[in-house]
């Protein structure tokens, strides 16, 4: 059945979801930039991480793994344990790396953006914008080793022991796609950030709030 659904400015706060995380790799990006980890440093899960629930890679507390892998575990798999790793990492704790989220996205012009935490849980207060996130995508696609996270449908880490499977389907067969992520949340619906190329062109499409994935 026809179902009416309200006109949404780019401007209008929403619930983010997990398009959260795009702040999270890009704070794992820019670290790797800058020389202070590489993607071959390995990191340990700490007893807060193994506690995430939702969608997980199942790091034990105290297991090791590389930057490499929890990118690939937070893009591709959309981990919540794994992306504590990486802000318990950055940050110290997850409290002083949320502060650096949002001090970052005032940095970007993100004037519509709360984060409360790294993983994209819902959480009163945490919302974001198409055109805040739009702005977050445009400065992830500076960071080019991401886009063979971004594009890629399946992957997996320890020795292939975890299989991986991206929820943005549109990476096996959509012309010229650059990334980004696709996630779902109680709160927020279906939500996808979606970057490609054209004539030379980069175009950025961002969807929140669809009710199912088919719509996305």
């Amino acid at each position: 059945p026809y179902r009416r659904q309200r006109q949404m400015c780019i401007r209008d706060s929403v619930p983010q979801g997990t398009l959260n995380k795009l702040m999270t790799v890009l704070l794992t990006a820019e670290e790797i930039e800058c020389g202070k980890m590489s993607v071959d440093t390995k990191l340990t899960a700490s007893a807060n991480a193994n506690q995430q629930q939702g969608a997980v890679v199942w790091l034990m507390q105290g297991e090791t793994i590389t930057v490499d892998e929890l990118l690939k575990a937070v893009i591709i798999g959309n981990a919540n344990d794994a992306s504590m790793v990486l802000a318990e990492e950055i940050g110290g704790d997850e409290n002083e790396f949320v502060g650096m989220m949002n001090a970052r996205a005032f940095e970007l012009g993100m004037r519509d953006t709360v984060f409360k935490n790294c993983a994209g849980y819902d959480a009163q207060g945490q919302y974001s914008t198409a055109y805040d996130t739009a702005l977050l995508t445009r400065e992830l696609l500076k960071h080019d080793f991401l886009k063979s996270y971004m594009t890629s449908w399946m992957d997996s880490v320890r020795n292939g022991q975890t299989e991986l499977v991206n929820e943005n389907r549109l990476v096996r067969t959509y012309e010229g796609i650059l990334g980004v992520k696709a996630g779902h949340s109680e709160e927020s619906g279906y939500t996808l950030s979606l970057a490609a190329e054209r004539d030379g062109q980069v175009y950025i499409c961002l969807l929140y709030t669809s009710p199912s994935p088919r719509d996305s």
